[in-house]
């Protein structure tokens, strides 16, 4: 039995399977994306979402679901399913099903009558292109299959409509068609393995709904074109595949290009498997760079996400090539000592005063993984002078460094770290000020620089920077530490202090130069676990809080209220993980090895395989915001290291 699967109960349970993802992508960035009975619930899904650097450099849905029609003696049985206004399911095929495994191939098994027909998928490596075979295992009377291709030809933030503008023409290419719906877009070429029939009948479905969309209160209603349909005969015991792609490809190929993808996969028949694989979908190729996307299936890159990510989806698996290239592609992009949190070139936006302070932090673990700090310093040096000095003498966004050696980060309006939600056009957290974890980063920084600068014999920069690094704890602990609470300050702006118990502290405990002594990072990590700790990550605040919130919910303004307001975050559970360790060593093992563990079930639920972006604050914690998130998938393989390397 696969290690992922689900059975005729569950599969015909709607309210179970609707909320229940399977993804699959590629190098490029391009992917596949439905619910595990393809029905699609977002304006995101699609069978193929690829990117248009014709249109937008953005990704577009081309051929958005694929209808399949069982033919036995003028009977026929549809086995699509689309929801339409009023809760209404037409067709209902998810009833045929009998059973969905994800190994080695996601394969959906269906009976009808007598007939029963598998499904399997497989999203290619290095093209746009799904395939999926179709086996007649069993039937009794003469069978034909009819294919049905549902396109949008859109970009993956808008919905299609009907228009006097779309191509209705087509091509025929060598056992199928190619069409392209509007200028600028790619081909679409759909074939088929088998001699068909090919009926132009094209056609608009109207208002399909995504329930995903109107649950979170954008625009959910779609139309669809059908430019026709394809059948043919099938046989029992017979194999026969669909190609949609960007590129034409010879039907006899099809089944040695599907069967060549299995021997590129590492199974997903185990827990660390299936996070060794999800981690894999983040690493992307693109304009001779090599980039880090945030997460699925709407996120684009992220700067910050980027480094934060980093080590855990490269160095745990000992990928040293592609941490240094993702480095290097986000250096080129540098200005000043800025990195773009989001976008590139013209689209660029710099907004971040963290950004370049994980960048240390990812550098650190990759020159810890090379163990040649003389090559580090002598590569990366000058750009991370540059990033000190910039943030010591000032730059964008009012960061700059005080007399006390701390950072100050803030403008008015403007969210400047992690903690970025946006909601009514205001800031949600604007933590104006010096925060906790930016002045942790900041010393970590400092102190990485002069350790590899000094074993490359630069005393000149350890002699600049040395009484510095000396006064930061100081006075990180004069302004952050209260001994009376025996927590750190989440930030501070001239006299005021906050305290509201929040996550960001903990970074001061894992980073591996910390501004605090181990007494109080000790009573830091009481206090996290306390409050903060979940089955799913830490809380970004306290349930003790007045405005904490339990639930990620609601229209656009409401997520983003709730989103650093008491949701959970994955991926902060990485640097609790190695601040308790470093702490507590091996005594420490059994908590976070349930920790670990208990992630487990999760690979059946959202996201299937992988880790979302966040959870609820409130039990079950259950699965929010994007189905596979870059820095979730990260930390936990993170904490699997940590704990072999504990044990």
């Amino acid at each position: 039995m696969s290690y992922i699967n689900f059975d005729k109960s569950q599969l015909v349970n709607l309210e179970y399977a609707l909320n229940r993802e399977l993804l699959r992508s590629n190098r490029a960035g391009s992917y596949a994306n439905s619910t595990i009975i393809n029905c699609n619930t977002r304006r995101y899904h699609g069978l193929l979402v690829t990117h248009q650097p014709g249109i937008d450099n953005e990704n577009h849905v081309l051929l958005s679901s694929l209808d399949e029609t069982v033919i036995q003696m003028d009977s026929e049985f549809n086995l699509g399913i689309h929801k339409y206004p009023g809760g209404i399911y037409n067709p209902k095929g998810h009833k045929y099903l009998r059973d969905f495994v994800t190994e080695p191939y996601p394969k959906m098994t269906y009976r009808v009558g007598g007939v029963i027909l598998t499904k399997e998928m497989v999203f290619t490596t290095r093209e746009d292109r799904m395939i999926i075979k179709y086996t007649l295992v069993d039937a009794h009377s003469p069978t034909k299959l009819r294919l049905k291709p549902f396109l949008a030809f859109r970009n993956i933030h808008a919905l299609s409509k009907e228009n006097i503008f779309a191509d209705k023409k087509f091509e025929r290419v060598p056992q199928g068609i190619k069409v392209r719906m509007y200028q600028g877009y790619t081909d679409l070429f759909m074939q088929i393995s088998t001699e068909n029939e090919y009926t132009h009948v094209p056609d608009w479905y109207y208002s399909i709904e995504y329930q995903e969309e109107m649950e979170r209160g954008y625009e959910f209603l779609e139309d669809l074109y059908i430019p026709g349909f394809f059948e043919f005969d099938i046989e029992k015991g017979e194999s026969v595949y669909f190609a949609a792609g960007t590129k034409e490809l010879a039907p006899a190929s099809m089944k040695r290009a599907f069967n060549a993808e299995l021997e590129k996969r590492i199974p997903r028949n185990n827990f660390a498997n299936c996070l060794t694989n999800a981690a894999q979908q983040f690493i992307i190729k693109k304009d001779k760079g090599t980039e880090v996307l945030a997460g699925f299936p709407w996120f684009g890159r992220s700067g910050l996400s980027t480094f934060v990510s980093l080590p855990g989806l490269t160095l745990v698996n000992g990928d040293t090539a592609t941490c240094k290239a993702v480095i290097d592609t986000m250096i080129s992009e540098m200005k000043g000592p800025l990195f773009p949190l989001f976008g590139s070139g013209n689209t660029a936006t710099y907004n971040s005063a963290d950004t370049a302070l994980w960048f240390f932090w990812s550098l650190q673990q990759y020159a810890d993984a090379v163990k040649d700090p003389q090559a580090i310093w002598k590569e990366y040096g000058k750009k991370m002078k540059i990033i000190l000095d910039g943030y010591r003498q000032g730059t964008e966004y009012n960061i700059h460094m005080d007399e006390d050696g701390l950072i100050y980060a803030g403008q008015h309006g403007v969210a400047l770290t992690w903690m970025d939600a946006v909601a009514n056009g205001k800031p949600v957290t604007p933590r104006m000020g010096k925060t906790v974890e930016i002045n942790a980063l900041w010393y970590n920084a400092i102190c990485f620089s002069m350790e590899i600068a000094g074993a490359s014999g630069d005393t000149a920069f350890c002699d600049e920077w040395k009484d510095i690094a000396l006064q930061i704890p100081v006075s990180f602990l004069a302004a952050f530490w209260s001994q009376e609470r025996r927590y750190l300050a989440d930030f501070i702006d001239g006299a005021y202090k906050d305290w509201a118990v929040r996550p960001n502290m903990v970074i001061a405990t894992s980073l591996p130069y910390s501004p605090v002594p181990e007494d109080i990072r000790k009573d830091v990590l009481s206090r996290v676990k306390q409050e903060l700790l979940t089955p799913r990550g830490l809380r970004t605040l306290s349930p003790k809080s007045p405005i904490y919130k339990g639930s990620y919910c609601g229209n656009q303004s409401e997520r983003e209220a709730a989103y650093h307001q008491g949701s959970v975050s994955p991926w902060l559970l990485g640097h609790f993980v190695e601040g308790y360790l470093k702490i507590h060593g091996k005594s420490g093992l059994s908590l976070i090895k349930s920790l670990y563990e208990g992630f487990e079930p999760v690979m059946t639920e959202h996201g299937i395989g992988t880790i979302s972006e966040l959870y609820d604050g409130d039990p079950p914690h259950i699965g929010r915001g994007a189905i596979s998130q870059a820095s979730s998938v990260a930390e936990l393989l993170r904490i699997g290291s940590l704990i072999k390397k504990y044990s």
